[in-house]
This record gives C-alpha cells, sequence and structure tokens, in this order.
C-alpha cells in the first residue's frame, strides 16, 4: 500500500508540475531522477553467419488513464463566476493538471445557514465529498467525515503543518479535518503615530504594562487619536497573560474558568481602557474623527493599535501608507483563527477527495501558484499552512514585517481562538446558553450578554461568575460526551 501510495503521489508531483506550466509558468520542471540508460548488448559473432531473426516491437507498458472522477465541492469562499477569485482559479489549475477531475460547485443558498444546508444535503444522500467546516463537532456527532489519517500519515507537506493546527482537528487520534488557512490575530500597530507623539512603538514580545503604557500615552481625542480602537477583545487574550494555564477566553483545554482571578481581572481591565477606544467616545468626541466606525481608523491613522486578524494583511500592503508592523498579544504570543476543510465519509472517490482538499488547504504547490495569482493582482497571499523554508521566503516577499515572522516562528504556543469550530458545546457556554440569570427587567439572559455587559458595570461580574463557570463546564462535559469515541 504504502509502495503504491509514493508511486501515485510520484505520478501525481509530475502531472501537477505539467499542469502548471500550462497555467503561465514559464519554467521548465527538472526530472528528479536522471532516465535510466542501458549499455547494448554485445555478442560473440557466430562461425556461420545467418540473417538475425527479427522479433516483433513490443510496446512500453503505460499505465491506465485515470478514471474520470465528479467532485461536489462547498465553500463560502468562492465569491461569484464573474468575480473569477484566487478560489476559482485554484479550482481550474488544480482540473488543468488533472483533467479527469471535474469540480462541481454546491449550491449552498437557502435559510438556515451553513450547517443548516449541509444537514439538509446530508438527510437525502447527497453530503458534499469537500466542503468548508463551520463547526467540527457537529460534524463528528453526526458521523458524517472521513478518518484522513492514512494519507495525511503519508503526506510529506503534513509534518510542516504547525502542531496546533493539527491537534485542533484531530478527535479519538484521528484526523478529520484539513487546516485550510491559518491567520495570526493581536494587534497591529501605526508606528508613524507614535514616532510622532515622540513615543516607542510597541513591539512583539512587549510586556502587558509597557503596552497599556504606550497606548494610553498616545491617546489625544482632541487631536483624533486614539490608543485602542475597541475593548472587547481585551477579555479574550489578558487571561493567558495573568495565568499560565489558560488559553483564549479563559479555556484551559477542558474547561472555562470564568470564576478565575485572571477573568476577573480580564473583565477589570477592559472597563478600565474603554476611554481609550471608540466605545468610551461620546456622539460629541466623535466629530474629532473622519472615522465613522472602529473599523476606519486604522488606515484613518486614528489609532495607535488596531486588534485585528492576518486576512487583512493584504490590505494594509495595498492601502496603509504609513509604517506597520504586528505586536499581537502582549507578551509575546498572538490568537491564531483557523479555517476548515472537511472531506465527507459517503465520498465514492476518497483518495481523489483528499487530494483536491489537500490541494485547497495545506499543498505548498497550491500556496505557489496562490502566491502567483496574488501577486498579479498587486496583492499578497494568506500564510501558508505548511511551513516549509521555500513558503516561508516567498511570503516574505509580499509581507516583510519583524513583527509577523516572530509570530510564524511562534505558532505552537498559539492561543487558539475558533473554539466555535473545534470545541464541542463551546457555543453555548460562551454565547448561546442561558444560566437562569435575570438582569434588571433584561429577564433570562445569555452568556453573551453577561461577558458583553459585565465591563459596562451594569451588574457586578464577580457575583454571578462563579454560577457562569460551572454553567459553562456543565455544557462542555455533556458535549463531549456526545461524540462517538
Amino acid at each position: 500500500m504504502k509502495t503504491l501510495t509514493r508511486l501515485f503521489n510520484a505520478v501525481f508531483v509530475v502531472v501537477l508540475a505539467f499542469g502548471l506550466v500550462a497555467c503561465g509558468s514559464t519554467a521548465t520542471p527538472t526530472p528528479t531522477t536522471p532516465p535510466a540508460t542501458t549499455e547494448a548488448p554485445t555478442q560473440k559473432p557466430t562461425e556461420a553467419a545467418t540473417e538475425a531473426p527479427t522479433e516483433t516491437p513490443t510496446e512500453a507498458p503505460t499505465e491506465a488513464a485515470p478514471q474520470p472522477v465528479t467532485l461536489r465541492y462547498a465553500n463560502w469562499n468562492l465569491g461569484t463566476e464573474e468575480e473569477n477569485n484566487i478560489q476559482r482559479q485554484l479550482i481550474k489549475a488544480y482540473t488543468d493538471a488533472n483533467p479527469h477531475v471535474t469540480i462541481e460547485i454546491v449550491d449552498m443558498s437557502g435559510e438556515g445557514g451553513w450547517d443548516a444546508i449541509l444537514t439538509g444535503y446530508a438527510a437525502k444522500g447527497q453530503l458534499p465529498d469537500v466542503f468548508m467546516a463551520n463547526n467540527m463537532p457537529l460534524y463528528v456527532k453526526n458521523g458524517w467525515l472521513a478518518d484522513l489519517t492514512p494519507f495525511v500519515s503519508q503526506d510529506p507537506a503534513w509534518t510542516n503543518v504547525p502542531q496546533v493546527l493539527k491537534d485542533a482537528f484531530t478527535y479519538s487520534g484521528k484526523v478529520l479535518g484539513l487546516p485550510a488557512a491559518q491567520f495570526i490575530m493581536g494587534y497591529f500597530v501605526n508606528k508613524d503615530l507614535f514616532a510622532a507623539a515622540n513615543l516607542d512603538a510597541p513591539e512583539y514580545g512587549v510586556s502587558v504594562e509597557d503596552f497599556f503604557a504606550a497606548t494610553t500615552a498616545l491617546n489625544n481625542v482632541e487631536q483624533g487619536v486614539l490608543g485602542l480602537d475597541e475593548m472587547e477583545f481585551i477579555v479574550g487574550w489578558y487571561p493567558s497573560t495573568q495565568d499560565s494555564r489558560l488559553k483564549w477566553f479563559s479555556f484551559d483545554g477542558t474547561n472555562m474558568n470564568y470564576n478565575s482571578a485572571a477573568f476577573k481581572a480580564a473583565i477589570a481591565k477592559t472597563a478600565e481602557m474603554k476611554p481609550y477606544t471608540w466605545q468610551g467616545l461620546t456622539d460629541e468626541q466623535k466629530k474629532n474623527f473622519k472615522s465613522q466606525g472602529p473599523w476606519e481608523l486604522f488606515l484613518n491613522q486614528e489609532v495607535g493599535v488596531r486588534w485585528d486578524g492576518g486576512w487583512s494583511m493584504p490590505g494594509y500592503v495595498q492601502n496603509a501608507t504609513f509604517d506597520w508592523d504586528f505586536v499581537g498579544i502582549p507578551g509575546g504570543n498572538q490568537a491564531l483563527v483557523a479555517d476548515v476543510m472537511a472531506v465527507s465519509k459517503t465520498a465514492a472517490n476518497l483518495e481523489e477527495a483528499y487530494k483536491f482538499a489537500r490541494w485547497m488547504t495545506f499543498s505548498p504547490e497550491a500556496y505557489a501558484r496562490e502566491a502567483e495569482l496574488a501577486k498579479a493582482m498587486g496583492s499578497a497571499p494568506k500564510m501558508p499552512v505548511s511551513v516549509d523554508a521555500a513558503s516561508l521566503e516567498l511570503y516574505k516577499t509580499f509581507v516583510n514585517k519583524p513583527g509577523v515572522f516572530k509570530a510564524m516562528d511562534n505558532l505552537e504556543n498559539s492561543l487558539i481562538e475558533s473554539l466555535a469550530k473545534i470545541v464541542p458545546g463551546y457555543i453555548n457556554a460562551r454565547w448561546e446558553g442561558k444560566p437562569g440569570i435575570d438582569i434588571g427587567e433584561d429577564k433570562d439572559v445569555n452568556m453573551w450578554y453577561m461577558f458583553n455587559f459585565a465591563p459596562e458595570g451594569r451588574f457586578k461580574y464577580e457575583d454571578y461568575a462563579p454560577k457562569l463557570e460551572e454553567f459553562a463546564n456543565k455544557i462542555l462535559a455533556d458535549a463531549r460526551a456526545e461524540l462517538p469515541k
């Protein structure tokens, strides 16, 4: 089996290389091994020379052409046919290199959202063969997903995928999803604004104390400059800086720690920083800014640091007229947002489905093609998922910022922010669950309400923290118990 897989992989690489040439590359592939040569046999002359009999020539055996296969594919990032965005162009590059494969785009329009539509297809036995995953625990519970462990274990590119991403989509020892993208998340800094104010701009690795000292010192509402863009993100990252056991929003890998001293401190720090954010401005003060909302502040040079994700970096490359860099999370870390792609267990040709999913996710060859397409658009590709040396060097030609590469060197310590896609029960433990609490005239409020309004002083968070933690962790435990072992 391994021998056949290696042989298939070798054939696939050659076919892919010629396909990419057809898409516009001018480089000529160099064979990885020279063609075998044989010496002409020497024969001892016979004493009585006779005409040598002629043999019927035989053709060298050729491998059978791959059987045609149609793969049904669902993703939310395809745009329209008229737009023909990079994702659609990557699909075209794949089918050009693999003419036996047809990709059929599944219609995901309809009521109820992504997971409801997938559920409808599954009920009809028509689940897409390859699809972007929005809620892995739901799909695992429903038994929809193919075990991709046999494929990735034989794939050299998989070894360069950060372990933190591999672990995120592994359930009971089985790889059930492929990371389709990774985006570092944290604070981005406008270094020019700090220089103009004669202040040292925070850098990746800055201490928590120095970060807040710098941003509060920069804040000047009268001149239309804020230190921070928004207050709400502090509660997500701050607990991890106060307690090393904790990750994003106090998750420790099993439980939420809403009653911990670190999380209570995060609520207090968020409230403390409100005056230095957009949420702290009065309507009259907002007139000092040309931005109409916090999302415009950074490119308008009206905020020192902005909380954002790596998906915005192509836009910064194109549109920022100032010197910017990535600071991440104070203390020298970053959150990590991941997209994940799944392969259906019902796919008729699981190997072909995996190969296509690989191309659309962590393939270094596809990343090189994506970079080529992004360059033609005057933009930048997303970060590579399989971080080999060649892909990293290629990325540096687009985004050469010291903070970005310090973060990429530290990916294994990242706080996974995409917990809703990964952790069973997290959606209810973080947002939608109702713990049976009334706040004034607001009856039976949900978890989002409690975390959103605690920094506003609408109630005393400490009074409710024990109940919130107990409620959340029961949800997580019950949801874990529902997954197949």
